[in-house]
């Protein structure tokens, strides 16, 4: 939402106002100087949008507070030009609404285009974030990442490094959603143990690693790619078995943790709907942006979130820091999911970033059944990672 300064204002004046915590609306007005606000300049107040309310016969502002549920001085802050005792009828006013917190909206079929629409709205939503193009996929997607909170401390997540599991991407995303809502809104009752984590921890969010692999599961083969990935699928029209990339490669066999070892256990020699490592460690544009990202960004710890299993593994070769036992106790205990120390696999990232960095790696393997999982378990898998969400960026002391 955006607001316009008038005469005697400040951050601070705004952040009491509306309820925001004052290095949100900082963060989130970048290249203003909060010692030298202009009037008739505009600012932005995250966690809020504008509705336009025509007002009808017998309107006033406090008939509008109380309909709204809106607190007067806001109601009045954005509307300095209107007489609040003489409002025409037809005339438009605006009405400041804080953003609602409804992770389960996300339920529902979730391909690239939902995940372009989600972080444009959170963009305009919550200004104090930045997003960033790590790279590109094979059809040249975009691979983004999501920026929150200015902390020494890092933190990974990422979704969907297969491509039939595309769940994980709206999990991942309302998991954000509704973080940045607490750290907004002052009045949750969880404000103050989140914002807290806004000055200790930066978080980094990767939505979707294989866009073109979700995109054929979600939506099915374009003009462009439909020969090829037909061919690969043996000539069937239904992708609901597909993990790899649209090259066919698996994403998660593709780091060079053990690769040679996975490809003879898999034995999968061209690229294929799933199994297939590659014919070389990071020979694909996705798992090359992750592992520069991970080589450029020191994080402390990365999570990423796959179906299905109702477990998550932690451990690669013995090589996971004494830490991640502690980590996967407290994980397994808040989600109910099994801790699984060791399995036999290899080239996964989670494998490749214990052993390259010697930091806690987790793979979470969300639901229970068949992937793609059906959306009726999106709530329970919800419910089970929010505490480790919450517990992921707040650490252990």
């Amino acid at each position: 939402m955006e607001i316009i300064v008038r005469a005697g204002d400040t951050f601070n004046l705004y952040s009491q106002l509306f309820s925001v915590p004052l290095d949100l609306i900082v963060d989130s007005n970048a290249d203003t100087d909060p010692n030298l606000l202009a009037i008739g300049q505009t600012v932005k107040i995250p966690g809020y949008s504008i509705w336009q309310y025509t007002v009808q016969p017998g309107d006033t502002f406090w008939t509008i507070h109380n309909r709204f549920s809106i607190p007067l001085q806001r109601l009045l802050f954005v509307n300095p030009l209107v007489q609040p005792q003489n409002l025409k009828i037809g005339s438009i006013i605006r009405v400041p609404v804080r953003l609602e917190n409804q992770p389960l909206i996300r339920s529902k079929e979730y391909a690239f285009e939902e995940l372009e629409q989600d972080i444009n709205q959170l963009e305009s939503a919550y200004p104090f974030i930045t997003v960033t193009e790590i790279g590109t996929s094979v059809e040249g997607k975009s691979i983004y990442m999501i920026k929150v909170g200015k902390g020494s401390r890092r933190v990974q997540w990422n979704a969907s490094f297969h491509a039939n599991e595309w769940i994980t991407s709206p999990i991942l995303m309302s998991l954000l959603n509704e973080h940045l809502w607490h750290l907004t809104n002052t009045e949750s009752p969880t404000h103050s143990e989140r914002i807290k984590t806004y000055s200790e921890c930066s978080l980094y969010v990767i939505g979707m690693v294989n866009p073109d692999g979700v995109d054929l599961v979600v939506k099915g083969p374009t003009e462009a790619n439909e020969e090829s990935v037909l061919a690969i699928n043996n000539g069937s029209e239904d992708f609901s078995g597909w993990k790899a990339n649209i090259n066919g490669v698996d994403l998660n066999d593709q780091f060079p943790a053990g690769w040679e070892l996975e490809k003879e256990r898999t034995n999968v020699t061209s690229p294929s709907p799933r199994d297939f490592p590659g014919n070389a460690p990071l020979d694909q544009p996705e798992s090359q942006a992750m592992a520069e990202l991970a080589n450029q960004i020191p994080f402390d710890m990365m999570i990423a979130l796959h179906t299905q299993g109702a477990e998550f593994y932690w451990g690669y070769e013995g090589l996971e820091p004494a830490i991640s036992q502690l980590y996967a106790s407290v994980f397994s205990e808040i989600s109910g999911y099994r801790s699984v120390r060791y399995v036999d696999s290899h080239a996964g990232y989670k494998d490749w970033f214990i052993l390259e960095f010697r930091k806690p790696g987790f793979t979470f393997e969300l639901g229970k059944g068949v992937n793609p999982l059906p959306l009726d378990q999106f709530s329970d898998i919800y419910s089970a990672m929010n505490p480790v969400f919450i517990r992921s960026i707040k650490g252990i002391t």
